[in-house]
């Protein structure tokens, strides 16, 4: 290679670099962007600080953290949040401790069940809190760039979405727009379980969640590696209406 041909290289990959870092990307956004080598990305992240050091902890940990967050929900004693600090503090970028795949219901607020902080939790929500093309790759992008060491896939009591699939398998509902297209994602949750004892309702929702769950496990590579690797957990909950609580099925 001539020396003006190595030195626009090297300027390019500079100004690939630069742009990254002033879009906010983290080591692993580096990584994925092919500008980055696997075995500089330890080194980098050791020598950048988390926006918010406290959510750098393990699966178990943040698991712990939010059942503990639930509980003081629950309870009525949810923490008062600076808003304006943390603000200021998560200009550079965000690590949140877990990310949440939920219902788009407006009875359903993570952040608030959770009592979580600005920066803490990254919300996917779709009716029906199924796994979408787009979800996983948000979910992805969570664990590999941000960090994040814990999935949550949160179902809850009296969901819309999972009654209408239940109409759609029982009496071959058809619904107007794409409506239909949330009941035929959820159709395979609610046939395995139609002849299942109890309520089917409450059958459906909790095996809803579980097949998630079960398909996040198997998304590969991003996130079947940092499993393997001890660097994330996967989860699943149902909100209940009354109460608040969220009770681990998954």
């Amino acid at each position: 290679m001539c020396e003006s041909c190595d030195s626009n290289s090297a300027a390019n990959t500079h100004d690939r670099r630069r742009f990254l870092r002033f879009a906010g990307l983290g080591a692993g956004a580096l990584l994925i962007a092919g500008v980055l080598p696997d075995r500089l990305l330890h080194a980098a992240e050791k020598t950048a600080a988390p926006p918010k050091p406290q959510n750098a902890i393990s699966p178990d940990q943040a698991l712990q953290r939010l059942v503990e967050g639930n509980e003081r929900y629950v309870s009525g004693n949810s923490k008062t949040h600076d808003f304006k600090d943390e603000r200021e503090a998560l200009v550079s970028g965000q690590n949140p401790f877990v990310a949440v795949l939920s219902c788009s219901d407006s009875r359903i607020a993570p952040e608030y069940a959770f009592d979580t902080a600005r920066g803490d939790l990254f919300a996917i929500r779709i009716a029906g809190n199924f796994v979408t093309g787009e979800g996983l790759a948000s979910l992805e992008y969570a664990v590999a760039v941000l960090g994040a060491p814990l999935i949550l896939v949160l179902g809850h009591e009296s969901c819309g979405a999972i009654e209408a699939g239940i109409k759609a398998v029982k009496d071959h509902a058809v619904f107007p727009g794409h409506i239909q297209k949330l009941t035929d994602a959820l159709k395979p949750s609610i046939e395995k379980v139609l002849k299942q004892p109890g309520a089917l309702m409450e059958n459906a929702t909790v095996q809803n969640v579980k097949d998630s769950v079960g398909s996040l496990k198997q998304a590969t590579p991003l996130l079947t590696d940092a499993l393997d690797k001890g660097r994330l957990k996967i989860v699943g909950g149902i909100y209940r209406l009354a109460t608040g609580k969220v009770e681990l099925i998954a």
